[in-house]
């Protein structure tokens, strides 16, 4: 893609700026299932309205639109209080409690500081586990170091990893950071007593199947000792994004079902202690994974149940015509990349 083309959708992702009704409101928020160590447990999950991702102005990932729900500017310490106010209003004790912000939530522009504590003590002696994401270079002891105190329970903080190859975040994910970042940044959390996790994601633009998968399990096997959990992301097609442009054009297909069974499934045999993990968005959707339609409720299933129990056996069991297709297609496509 020309980077002009690039240039323009990352410019076109975020909205104007928008008024205090707006800003009093969450993105979303909802229940799902998780596990807290071999404990199965709800996770009670909100997307807080901010100014979102700063990265997304300079340049932005490829397969992320998340900045279109945003506020287009800043939010109020305010306006953050009364969107944590709706939250609680549906909070009903859930164990784990997650807190998306459509960026990084220790980015002082997203969320300041005292917001932050704020948010993180009114879970503590409520919720067992906080997880929150952020880019690298906000992940410090200046920053974290409030936010573990004011919670007293167990935090997560989730790094956008994505792939341990340096080429593949610059050339085709558009990282702002280089792995090493993310790797000295998990250190720093591990550091402070926290946990540290990283998604990977499968089948970032301009790769075949087959090196998704490849790119995958090679960066399992080199960041597993870095993390204490890794979650495996496939690509799902989000509105205003160079994925989507690709969709559109015929240029891109979702990540099979079958692929992350397979990377989960040999992605087992390298995570050392780390948990490994799939909840896919849009599992079974034109614009998420998906195989064919007949089996993919049924591998979805598996892949949850595998990811909640850590116990992934149970994956070889699965089975359909249209996983010879997907053997098919991956042996196939390194030869129209060579065309």
């Amino acid at each position: 893609m020309a980077p002009s083309v690039a240039r323009a959708i990352a410019h076109d992702r975020r909205p104007p700026p928008a008024g205090p009704a707006s800003a009093r409101q969450l993105v979303n928020q909802w229940t799902e299932a998780e596990a807290i160590g071999p404990e199965r447990v709800r996770a009670f999950v909100i997307i807080l309205r901010t100014r979102g991702c700063y990265w997304a102005d300079v340049k932005g990932c490829s397969m992320c639109g998340y900045a279109k729900d945003t506020l287009g500017r800043s939010a109020t310490p305010t306006e953050l209080a009364e969107q944590l106010d709706a939250a609680l209003r549906a909070y009903r004790d859930e164990p784990y409690v997650k807190v998306y912000t459509s960026g990084s939530f220790l980015d002082d522009r997203e969320v300041d500081p005292a917001s932050r504590e704020r948010l993180a003590a009114a879970f503590r002696g409520r919720a067992r586990r906080l997880l929150f994401e952020t880019l690298p270079e906000f992940a410090t002891a200046e920053s974290l170091g409030p936010v573990r105190d004011a919670f007293g329970g167990d935090v997560e903080v989730a790094l956008g990893l994505e792939s341990t190859q340096p080429e593949v975040l610059r050339r085709f994910v558009h990282k702002n950071a280089p792995p090493e970042a993310y790797f000295d940044a998990a250190d720093r959390v591990r550091a402070l007593g926290l946990h540290p996790k990283g998604y990977l994601l499968l089948k970032p633009p301009y790769l075949t199947e087959r090196e998704a998968r490849d790119d995958v399990l090679r960066s399992v096997g080199r960041a597993a000792a870095r993390f204490d959990a890794l979650s495996i992301n496939p690509v799902h097609i989000q509105n205003g994004t160079v994925v989507e442009h690709l969709f559109r054009r015929g240029q891109y297909r979702p990540p099979w079902l079958w692929s992350l069974v397979a990377v989960l499934r040999e992605g087992a045999e390298r995570r050392g202690s780390a948990r490994l993990v799939t909840f896919p968005t849009a599992g079974g959707l034109a614009r998420g994974p998906h195989n064919c339609g007949r089996c993919d409720r049924a591998v979805l299933r598996a892949l949850e149940e595998a990811s909640l129990t850590q116990r992934f056996e149970g994956l070889d069991a699965l089975d359909c015509a249209c996983r010879a297709t997907w053997a098919e297609q991956s042996q196939l496509e390194p030869l129209g990349v060579e065309a």
